[in-house]
C-alpha cells in the first residue's frame, strides 16, 4: 500500500515543471520515502501550483481541516511544498517541483545516503528535451557595455532593484557535492532569495535575511569566483543562483552537451575577435562551458558552447571579447512570472 502511495506521488511530481522521470532503479521512490511519510505523500498529491487555504485542501484529500493544516504546516517546515504567511491574512500552500523546489528546499539535510540517491537519479532518469527551461542566465553587469540595449530582466542588479526582501542560502549544488566528494572551492552562502520565497527561506531555517548591500556583495564575490548568475527563467525574480560548472546540476548538464547555445535560456552570446587577443588565457579559466579553449598559443571560441554568462567579457584585457545580443529567432522565451514559467511547462 505505501508503495503505491510513493508511485503515485512520484507520478504526481512527474506533472509538475522539470518533471520527476523514472529510473531503472527506482531511485527516485527511495528519495520520496527518505523525505515524506505515507501520510504526507498521499497528502502532497492534492496540492496544486495555485496557491490555495488549507480548508480547499483538506477537502480534495478527504480530510478534516485540523489534521490537513496540521500535515501542511509540517511539510513546509520540511521543505516538501510552499507556503505563504502573511499576517491578516490565511496560510496558502502550494505544491512545488523536484527542481527548483524540493531538492533546493533540503539544504539542511544532513544526510549523505539522501546525496548519494540524488546523484543516482540525476544520472540515470530518463532523459527528457524541456523547451521552456525553469531558469535563465543572464550577464554579469560588467559584461555590458553602455550602448547594449539590455532589458531590466536581463540584468542582475536591476533584477534585485525590483524586491526590498532579500535572503541568501547555502546552495545545495555544492552541499551535495561535499557530502560525497568532489566538491569545489567556490563559495556557498550563494543562492539568493526575494520576496514571498525570502519569507519562506527564513521561517523554516533555509536561510538567512540580508540587506541589499550584502546581495551586492554576494553577486562581486561570485563574479571573482567565477559563477555564472542564472535566476528563475521569468521578468520576476524569485531566486538567484550564482553556479559552478562543476557542481550546479544544469550547468554539468549543459556542459556535457555539444551544443549548449541552443538549450540555453539567454539573450546573449559572446563574440570573439581573434586578431585582439594576446593568448593571455583569463577567460579560459574564467569560462564554465568550455566554449574558450587554447589551440597552440592562442584561444579559440566556439560558439555553440556559449550560455551568454559574460564572465569571458568583463576581465578580457585587450577588449578581443564582446557580449552580442542573440536574434529573436534564437532566443527562448522568458514568461512573467515562476507561476507562469511553471503553468506552461505543466502543459508541454
Amino acid at each position: 500500500m505505501a508503495k503505491n502511495v510513493y508511485k503515485r506521488l512520484a507520478q504526481h511530481l512527474d506533472k509538475l515543471p522539470g518533471g520527476f522521470p523514472p529510473s531503472p532503479s527506482g531511485v527516485e521512490l527511495r528519495l520520496l520515502k527518505r523525505l515524506f511519510t505515507p501520510k504526507e505523500a498521499k497528502l502532497a498529491v492534492h496540492l496544486t501550483l495555485n496557491r490555495e487555504e488549507a480548508g480547499i485542501i483538506a477537502r480534495r484529500a478527504k480530510l478534516g481541516l485540523d489534521e490537513a493544516e496540521q500535515r501542511l504546516r509540517e511539510m513546509a517546515r520540511k521543505g516538501l511544498i510552499f507556503s505563504v504567511e502573511k499576517e491578516g491574512a490565511p496560510v496558502l500552500y502550494q505544491a512545488v517541483p523536484w527542481v527548483v523546489g524540493i531538492f533546493e528546499f533540503q539544504v539542511n539535510n544532513p544526510d549523505e545516503t539522501f546525496f548519494r540517491d540524488v546523484s543516482e537519479y540525476n544520472l540515470t532518469k530518463v532523459s527528457r528535451p524541456q523547451p521552456i527551461p525553469q531558469m535563465r542566465t543572464i550577464p554579469i553587469g560588467r559584461s555590458i557595455e553602455p550602448q547594449m540595449e539590455a532589458l531590466p530582466y536581463e540584468q542582475a542588479e536591476e533584477l534585485v532593484k525590483t524586491h526590498t526582501k532579500f535572503a541568501v542560502a547555502p546552495c545545495i549544488c555544492r552541499l551535495k557535492a561535499e557530502k560525497i566528494g568532489g566538491a569545489c572551492d567556490s563559495p556557498k552562502e550563494t543562492c539568493l532569495i526575494f520576496g514571498d520565497w525570502a519569507d519562506y527561506y527564513v521561517r523554516n531555517g533555509l536561510g538567512r535575511y540580508i540587506d541589499q548591500s550584502e546581495v551586492a556583495k554576494i553577486l562581486a564575490a561570485a563574479d571573482k569566483a567565477n559563477l555564472v548568475l542564472q535566476p528563475n527563467n521569468s521578468r520576476e525574480l524569485v531566486v538567484m543562483c550564482c553556479c559552478c560548472g562543476c557542481c550546479c546540476g544544469i550547468l554539468t548538464r549543459l556542459k556535457s552537451n555539444p551544443r549548449p547555445s541552443e538549450l540555453v535560456a539567454s539573450p546573449f552570446r559572446a563574440r570573439h575577435e581573434s586578431e585582439k587577443c594576446e593568448g593571455c588565457g583569463t577567460c579560459v579559466d574564467r569560462c564554465q562551458m568550455d566554449a574558450l579553449i587554447f589551440e597552440g598559443d592562442r584561444v579559440a571560441f566556439n560558439s555553440d558552447r556559449c550560455i551568454g554568462c559574460g564572465l569571458c567579457v568583463s576581465t578580457c584585457p585587450t577588449g578581443s571579447l564582446t557580449l552580442e545580443r542573440k536574434p529573436p529567432s534564437e532566443q527562448i522565451k522568458v514568461p512573467i512570472s515562476m507561476d507562469a514559467t511553471w503553468r506552461e511547462l505543466s502543459q508541454v
